[in-house]
């Protein structure tokens, strides 16, 4: 197996508090524009929005290098309490959290980039 050098991040946000619409504006944000903005950025592997409604709505970032993760990681922690998704949800994240990727495993089906089933 080859060396998978990968470090995460994750940004999460208490949605308890958050407007009774706020699935769908982040849902919304998330496919009109945040997408866009990480596809093909630089020293990141992958991100994933996840989401429990009511719950919390997370930001899981995988990069190639400690430095990127960390240099972003800052830079996003700078401005956190003013990044859209603190907007729409109308608070700062609750947490900003580098962890060990351990491994990675593409399935059959593959990797696939775009809008969720809770879209519409």
């Amino acid at each position: 197996m080859p060396e998978n050098t990968a470090y995460g991040l994750s940004v999460r946000w208490s949605l308890a508090s958050a407007p009774a619409d706020v699935a769908q504006q982040l849902r919304d944000y998330v496919v009109g524009s945040s997408l866009q903005r990480f596809t093909g950025m630089s020293g990141l592997r992958f991100k994933t929005w996840r989401m429990r409604e009511g719950e919390w709505f997370e930001g899981t970032y995988v990069w190639g290098g400690a430095a990127e993760r960390d240099t972003f990681a800052a830079e996003f922690a700078a401005t956190a309490a003013d990044s859209p998704g603190s907007k729409i949800i109308g608070s700062a994240p609750v947490s900003i959290e580098p962890f060990e990727v351990v491994a990675v495993a593409e399935g059959a089906v593959g990797f696939a980039a775009g809008g969720g089933p809770g879209r519409g």
